[in-house]
């Protein structure tokens, strides 16, 4: 609410969430709006433009944002934390409250068009982890996860709704069957059902809380809706066929329908709905005053700016550029509570600074944003002689030693996660030192497949070359836990030393009560900062 989006280090899934919940605050803002609730209807109105906070116009995806940076390294079809159950593909295009404001957000018609062309063609494949909601796909669109669903009937928003009738004639023709497995996914409390169903008629509510229902291809040459009043509503399609599935003109109650969408009154008040169907895309509405629009027109909210590179964790210096999604606005910022100052260019840091930053433009100010910043050691370095996972990160190559500490949700984007794999870390002081304490955190939260190390060593060296161990602690890694746990690993010493390493033996095959040991799962090691005095 203070800074209008879930950011990464506060909550697992923030790209979901916040998306999710602008549409959830927009359905209330309409219930206030008709109780006559002025300020209600303000509050999350504004609070259902959120979604825009989350869009990064250098990628065109929603993407998390972790301390203020975009996260990264960043690609669309990687399935993490970021994003429930999903990946940047199937979650970018959740604004249904505002499809105009999403288009606008995105660059215009034509943009929103091309990213719906290469949403459905392409490559299935998806990276980082394995999603096995992920099913029923044509492209990234993924009917079997309910946040694809509206997708199809958005060509229709951009004069396009012969390619909204070519897909979902092929989704319920494709994707659906006749047999126990007939859904391509979860069926999550009846949706699945509820899509065939709407689908099949011919229409589909793309905003539920609107009174639109967005124009499909209907599957059946004639379906009757039976009303609570006892009235019908008839949807009849003339000339339909397997390959009649392009709508070419329309009537309802015996008047032309050339827009591409019916208001719900129109369907509760009883009638017919007539369809010429043919097999070839036709001109039928297609036209700008024939097209749906969701869009949010009052208490509109000025973005939040973001950092567009510098990184938050440095050895030497970093130089940190600001950007906003509305060029138009400007940003100001300041350093270490000081004054804030208009920016013009790129901010220069050698040290630890904390950056306050917000964004102006008429008059309005966005939320203030905080970003702490850490100068890392510059004689300090690490070396991983094992690779992490790319979608369990954290900073990169010096997460281990960047100053930024894991919390107890491993979806934060400040764990280090190593994937039936050892950790073998090794850290250079750049100069002999005396060293009484080392010091590292892991993270069990047996559920999400990640455990203890079964044993951690540590050695010391003063050349590189000839290590020393000071100390061998064995862990219980396989006994069941149902909590999220941070245990410290700690080694005393009185010693001179140059290099650290530290060694964590990962666990391998989860235990046999796992749920995952039936599928040959494999345990990670989640790791954070490597502590020395």
């Amino acid at each position: 609410k203070d800074v209008g989006f879930v950011p990464v280090e506060m909550e697992s899934e923030s790209v979901s969430k916040t998306l999710e919940y602008a549409y959830d605050d927009w359905t209330i803002a309409q219930m206030a709006d008709k109780m006559g609730n002025t300020g209600v209807f303000k509050q999350f109105t504004e609070r259902a433009q959120y979604y825009k906070n989350m869009y990064n116009p250098s990628t065109g995806f929603m993407q998390g944002r972790f301390n203020n940076t975009w996260f990264g390294p960043f690609d669309p079809y990687e399935v993490n934390f970021n994003y429930t159950e999903a990946n940047a593909w199937q979650y970018s295009l959740y604004a249904p409250q505002d499809i105009s404001g999403l288009m606008q957000l995105m660059g215009g018609k034509a943009r929103l068009a091309k990213h719906l062309d290469n949403l459905f063609s392409a490559k299935q494949e998806t990276s980082g982890r394995k999603q096995p909601d992920i099913t029923g796909l044509i492209g990234q669109y993924v009917h079997g996860n309910e946040p694809s669903h509206h997708m199809a009937y958005l060509y229709n928003f951009v004069n396009r709704p012969s390619d909204t009738q070519r897909i979902v004639r092929e989704i319920l023709t494709t994707l659906y069957a006749n047999a126990p497995d007939g859904v391509s996914g979860n069926e999550d409390c009846g949706q699945m059902s509820a899509w065939y169903v709407f689908s099949s008629l011919g229409f589909y509510p793309v905003t539920p809380g609107s009174n639109q229902y967005i124009i499909g291809s209907p599957l059946f040459e004639k379906a009757t809706i039976t009303l609570e009043d006892s009235k019908q509503f008839t949807v009849q399609a003339n000339g339909i066929s397997a390959k009649n599935f392009y709508i070419k003109s329309a009537t309802l109650n015996g008047k032309v329908l050339d827009r591409s969408y019916l208001y719900h009154q129109e369907i509760t008040s009883g009638g017919t709905l007539v369809f010429e169907m043919t097999n070839t895309p036709s001109a039928w509405g297609t036209k700008d005053s024939q097209i749906p629009s969701t869009q949010i027109q009052e208490h509109q909210i000025l973005l939040t700016p973001f950092i567009a590179s510098g990184t938050v964790s440095f050895k030497q210096s970093t130089s940190i550029t600001l950007g906003v999604a509305d060029t138009d606005a400007d940003i100001y910022y300041s350093i270490d509570e000081g004054e804030f100052t208009k920016y013009e260019a790129a901010i220069a840091i050698s040290e630890s600074v904390l950056i306050k930053t917000y964004a102006q433009k008429q008059g309005k100010k966005s939320g203030v944003l905080s970003t702490q910043f850490f100068k890392i050691d510059p004689n300090v370095s690490i070396t991983l002689n094992t690779q992490y996972a790319n979608e369990y990160s954290a900073s990169g190559e010096n997460a281990l030693i960047d100053g930024i500490k894991g919390a107890l949700d491993f979806r934060t984007g400040a764990w280090q996660g190593y994937s039936d794999k050892d950790l073998d870390a090794e850290v250079n002081l750049g100069s002999v030192q005396n060293i009484s304490e080392i010091k590292t955190n892991f993270l069990q939260e047996q559920r999400s497949w990640i455990f203890y190390p079964t044993q951690v060593e540590c050695l010391i060296s003063k050349d590189g070359k000839n290590f020393t161990s000071i100390g061998v602690q064995k862990i219980d890694a396989a006994k069941p836990s149902q909590d999220a746990v941070i245990k410290s690993v700690v080694f005393k010493t009185n010693q001179k030393a140059q290099f650290v390493k530290l060694k964590a033996t990962n666990l391998g095959d989860v235990p046999p009560w796992h749920l995952g040991h039936p599928f040959d799962g494999k345990a990670w090691i989640f790791t954070d900062e490597i502590e020395i005095k």
